[in-house]
């Protein structure tokens, strides 16, 4: 601490002593030890404002750049440095306060001081009191924290990684190359908004999970991949690291981002290699303007293997071990290559690029040491994959070619090096010459747009082809264009015959060869008639009895004759027709061009014709023949191919129906007639849930007492949107469909119980038909009908027609007579117009036999009519059955009847069928 003098008076001369303040009066000690302690360690100065005279403590000369002068040299460097002080205090009050910093040059650089001094009064004297201390170095760290701060706020601006820093979840900072990366407008855009936005979904919990593991300041996570979403609505592929940092003091991470895009979509060994260079960590170096290290990054402490203590205010080039002169990097364009040396004499292969400051320059060193070995191993490993690969360079010549590329396209590389990349020749899949403009390798190098998975195949040197799956991409990463590419392909060859095998069997039938179904439809599109001139006739060809040669002779046979049946088809259709198996014993020939109904008509002749010729297999001479529909459409025909077949197929059907080996041609009506057909079907599924099928009972009257003894249940549908079905409409509909069991419990079932509950002194009769025969639960059905209604069974007659027994007659003849011991009478209908033998019938255990109505037609108009059901009627009763004539209309041929001794008779003369209640 110093003591101030007692009142001021100036230096003496000639020594290096100091007077101390003269006069009686003493200035405040304290005021002397205040300034003192403001300042730090200081020299104590005084001016007398009356006198202007200056006094000063030793060693006061030292801190104001004069050591060792003399007195008057003192003072006038230290009135000079005061001076704004004193022309303020000679206007102030007592105890005003004064600070005041300075600086001037002296050889070993700039030095600064830090003046402050407060006007003080005893009695009538005042004077300035004050101290002054040495400042520089506080000034130039200051100096020196700010430049650092500039410098690293530079390098983040100008860094090429995108860099943010969100707190609880919200950006609060991202660079220029985060705004770029998201293709936002501007900062705004960004901040304030959750991180989360910008982070694809797949990508978003991974993201929070390694978040969650920084709870330490400082901790940095791995670099990991993620897709960033961007304001255009596209993405794009990043490596992020992220960093536990603060913000304004608070918690918060900082996040840099590397766009690897191009390497995503790069080959493996390719990408492989750009995830070496991708984590190669960067120098940053500031230094003066004269290249002196100011400042000295980790990463460079590591690169270089010299730590920051040793290397800061020593020149760049004698730390890198290379010459470098930023002036000479930012007049190169701002990036160069160079060879530096690390501490230990290493070479390191280094990519340079360099940013001015305001006092200096930044400087970025990338270590491409690393990269350089891996493009040594690149060429290793590109030598040795299986692809083929071209670099090609900006001018389109090839530059080099991996042994894959030689073995597959046939040639040498000393043979291709040098010449243009159209050198050899290229067709695309349909077979067409790809331009040389249009190679891949030239829309790269034109647009820097990467080609991807093109299909080409490629004329070699031997004159054979090669199928390739080609793709090329830039290899500039300045984007400049136009572009060195690197093109890498594979052979497909084997896959392709393959897929074009594969495809065959895809659009033809696998026995006959065949255009398959799929074909046959597309070929008769709207579009592919278009271009047809005259009608296209749709032939829809089905095979006779085929399933009896298939059923009885075997698949294999069956197999065979379809195979002749495709062939002679194929031969038998013009050029230009298709021919299709659309499945099973089905075929379609489509004719384009015909004239009309005639030419297609003959066509059809002419195919049938081919096919009846008997067919040889396994020395067996088998006959077809065949049921063809044909649809006609004209050019505009706004069918389609599965609509055309489908009228084809009803045409076929109606042919079916007219007889095997017809030809039917389709009309709107064919198609309304069996739209209802299909629609009535669908409708009979449902019909008995709905109360729509109900029963009407006709009489059947004993032509001995003329009494009713007995009622015919008949079937009868009321459909909701066409009114009454006529039985010989649904009936048919329900055997075909397998209906028919389900209607015909339904009706035993209703007829059985109506008859118990209204008319139980009447006899039932109820019709069977021939598939309800084959129905293993009929006796069931029966007998819990009968016993549901309480009805006894002796009182119901079940009626089948002659050919229902025909058809399976063991099968039948065993449902008969489970049906007789249930106690059921039975009755066989319309007798006379089947093909069973007389014994056969005798066999049965039948109770009654109805004579069908044809012949009931004819008495009193044929005398044969009249001889036949006299003979009937004879039989039945030699063995004890009960005679029913059918169709009785007038009253003649019920008068006849009763002549010939028939039993029973019932038709619209004895009564029409009618609701039970109505009878």
């Amino acid at each position: 601490m110093v003591t101030p003098p007692r009142s001021p008076r100036e230096v003496g001369s000639g020594n290096d002593d100091v007077s101390g303040l003269t006069g009686d009066d003493e200035f405040d000690h304290e005021l002397l030890v205040e300034l003192a302690l403001s300042v730090g360690a200081a020299v104590v100065w005084w001016l007398d404002l009356g006198t202007d005279r200056l006094g000063w403590k030793p060693g006061l000369d030292a801190v104001i750049g004069v050591p060792g002068e003399a007195h008057d040299v003192v003072r006038t460097r230290l009135a000079e440095l005061i001076a704004p002080l004193t022309v303020a205090a000679k206007a102030a009050p007592a105890w005003q306060d004064f600070e005041l910093e300075q600086s001037f040059e002296t050889p070993a650089g700039r030095r600064w001081l830090h003046f402050r001094a407060r006007v003080s009064t005893h009695g009538s004297a005042r004077a300035l009191v004050g101290v002054v201390a040495d400042v520089t170095r506080r000034n130039v760290q200051q100096q020196e924290l700010a430049d650092l701060a500039d410098r690293y706020r530079l390098l983040v601006d100008l860094a090429p990684e995108a860099i943010v820093v969100h707190e609880a979840g919200l950006l609060v900072y991202a660079n220029p190359a985060a705004v770029q990366f998201v293709r936002a407008r501007s900062e705004s855009d960004l901040l304030g908004r959750p991180i989360t936005d910008f982070v694809h979904p797949d990508s978003a919990p991974e993201m929070l999970r390694r978040i969650s593991k920084l709870t330490e300041p400082g901790a940095t996570s791995d670099p990991s991949d993620a897709v960033l979403v961007r304001f255009d609505g596209g993405t794009t592929d990043i490596e992020s690291v992220s960093v536990r940092t603060t913000w304004e003091g608070r918690p918060a991470f900082q996040v840099i981002m590397r766009d690897v895009t191009e390497q995503k979509a790069a080959a493996a060994a390719l990408r492989y290699q750009a995830a070496l260079a991708a984590h190669v960590s960067d120098a940053l170096i500031a230094t003066t303007s004269d290249a002196v290290v100011t400042s000295w990054n980790r990463s460079a402490e590591k690169v270089y293997g010299r730590r920051a203590i040793e290397v800061i205010g020593r020149p760049i080039a004698e730390v890198v071990g290379a010459p470098l002169d930023p002036v000479e990097v930012l007049e190169a364009g701002g990036v160069v290559d160079a060879v530096h040396r690390s501490f230990d004499g290493g070479v390191l292969a280094m990519r340079v690029s360099a940013a001015r400051m305001d006092d200096g320059y930044v400087l970025i060193c990338a270590d491409e040491t690393a990269r350089r070995r891996a493009e040594h191993h690149f060429t290793a490993v590109v030598a040795a994959i299986e692809e083929g690969v071209l670099v090609v360079g900006s001018t389109g010549l090839v530059e080099s070619v991996n042994p894959a590329a030689e073995r597959i396209l046939g040639v040498r590389a000393q043979e291709v090096i040098g010449q243009p990349a159209s050198l050899a020749e290229l067709h695309d899949e349909s077979g067409q010459p790809i331009a040389q403009a249009d190679y891949s390798s030239a829309i790269t190098r034109a647009t820097g747009r990467a080609q991807h998975g093109r299909i080409l195949r490629s004329l070699r040197p031997d004159g054979s082809h090669v199928w390739l799956s080609l793709s090329a991409r830039a290899l500039s990463p300045d984007g400049m264009l136009p572009s060195a590419t690197v093109v890498s392909f594979t052979d497909i060859t084997e896959r392709r015959m393959i897929d074009s095998q594969l495809e065959h069997e895809a659009t033809h039938d696998a026995l006959t060869g065949l255009c398959n179904r799929t074909v046959t439809i597309n070929r008769l599109s709207p579009a592919a008639r278009t271009h047809r001139s005259g009608l296209t006739a749709v032939l829809f060809i089905d095979l006779d009895k085929f399933k009896v040669i298939n059923d009885s002779l075997g698949h294999s046979t069956g197999d065979e004759v379809l195979r002749v049946v495709g062939t002679r088809l194929s031969r038998s259709a013009r050029r230009g027709d298709v021919v299709g198996r659309l499945g099973g014993d089905e075929f379609t020939v489509i004719a384009y061009g015909v004239t009309g109904p005639d030419e297609a008509t003959a066509l059809a002749d002419h195919v049938r014709a081919e096919l009846n010729r008997p067919i040889s297999v396994d020395g067996r001479r088998l006959h077809v023949d065949a049921s063809v529909g044909i649809v006609l459409a004209e050019p505009g025909d706004p069918r389609g191919g599965a609509d055309l077949l489908r009228d084809a197929d009803l045409a076929m059907y109606q042919a079916k129906t007219r007889g095997r080996g017809r030809i039917a041609f389709f009309d709107v009506e064919l198609r309304d007639s069996i739209q209802r057909r299909l629609q009535l079907e669908q409708d009979l599924r449902t019909a008995p849930l709905g109360d729509q099928l109900w029963l009407a009972y006709q009489p059947i009257v004993d032509l001995r007492t003329d009494r009713r003894t007995a009622v015919e249940g008949l079937l009868r549908w009321t459909h909701p949107r066409y009114g009454l079905i006529s039985p010989g409409e649904f009936i048919p509909l329900a055997e075909e469909s397998d209906l028919i069991n389900i209607i015909g419990a339904h009706m035993l079932h209703t007829a059985t119980r109506e008859i118990a509950d209204l008319a139980p002194d009447l006899e039932l009769t109820v019709n069977l038909s021939a598939r309800q025969l084959d129905d293993p639960w009929l006796v069931s059905a029966v007998r819990h009908a009968t016993h549901k209604a309480g009805l006894d069974p002796s009182s119901l007659c079940l009626e089948i027609t002659e050919s229902a027994l025909t058809r399976d007659p063991a099968l039948a003849a065993r449902t008969l007579a489970a049906l007789r011991d249930l106690g059921v009478r039975l009755a066989i209908d319309d007798f006379g117009t089947g093909y069973s033998s007389l014994a056969q019938l005798l066999a049965l255990p039948l109770d009654t036999l109805k004579i069908d109505r044809s012949f009931t037609a004819g008495l009193g108009r044929s005398d044969e009519a009249e001889a036949i059901v006299t003979s009937i009627i004879a039989m039945a009763h030699a063995v004890d059955m009960t005679v029913i004539a059918e169709g009785v209309e007038q009253v003649e041929q019920l008068e006849i009847l009763r002549t010939l001794g028939c039993d029973q008779a019932q038709g619209f003369l004895l009564g029409r069928p009618v609701p039970l209640a109505d009878l």
